[in-house]
């Protein structure tokens, strides 16, 4: 392709909902006034479309609890791809506001089987329309401090395991923005540990992620 054909690169817009005012019309692709192409991450166009979202822990002034030791089979929160869905996990912040015990320890990891108790969360999404509601999230998520999220046991066969760490002091803020998404579908689970080895720190959380059908993604 020559640069002086550039501008003739168009595509077909076609996405499900929300529905954009070029929706199954030919357009135009972008550059820049230069003639450079204008790509968008993927992570930002999934935001823009509506198809990202969180479930997060605390309030105000009113952070959750953490658990005692860290327990199998025991979370404080979680995000569920049930069938039909697929979530891409691909950010989570931790602040720990109060040590609660000694070593406190943090841990993100997956499962292939959902969730089976915890207090229910309704995930947000990070898309925010003043006129038009946001589409609805089919992933489901619990969040309940003290490790009241029961999740599948883990094994080193089955559990996938992707960020830890220890604390040393409070006000600590932990951010897990992993270089590529894992991807749970079709009945799989990703969760957050917080625990102390005498008694639960108190902390405040979030987990985001992006969502897709999975007749999208196969």
């Amino acid at each position: 392709m020559k640069l002086t054909d550039a501008t003739l690169l168009k595509g077909l817009a076609n996405q499900d909902a929300p529905q954009a005012g070029s929706e199954n019309s030919e357009v135009f692709t972008k550059f820049t006034k230069r003639g450079e192409l204008c790509i968008v991450d993927f992570l930002q166009e999934m935001a823009l479309e509506g198809r990202i979202y969180q479930v997060r822990a605390g309030t105000v002034t009113t952070g959750l609890t953490g658990d005692v030791e860290i327990t199998d089979a025991a979370a404080e929160m979680c995000a569920d791809a049930g069938s039909g869905v697929t979530i891409m996990p691909c950010y989570a912040n931790i602040h720990v506001e109060a040590l609660g015990g000694t070593v406190p320890i943090i841990a993100i990891k997956s499962v292939a089987t959902v969730s089976s108790a915890g207090a229910a969360f309704v995930p947000l999404n990070l898309l925010l329309d003043g006129i038009t509601a946001a589409l609805a999230a089919r992933a489901t998520a619990r969040v309940a401090g003290a490790g009241g999220v029961t999740v599948t046991a883990e094994l080193a066969t089955t559990t996938r395991r992707h960020y830890s760490a220890t604390l040393a002091t409070v006000d600590m803020i932990f951010e897990w923005k992993p270089a590529y998404t894992p991807t749970l579908k079709n009945g799989a689970c990703i969760y957050v540990q917080v625990a102390g080895t005498t008694a639960g720190p108190n902390y405040y959380a979030s987990l985001d992620f992006a969502e897709l059908p999975s007749v999208n993604v196969e």
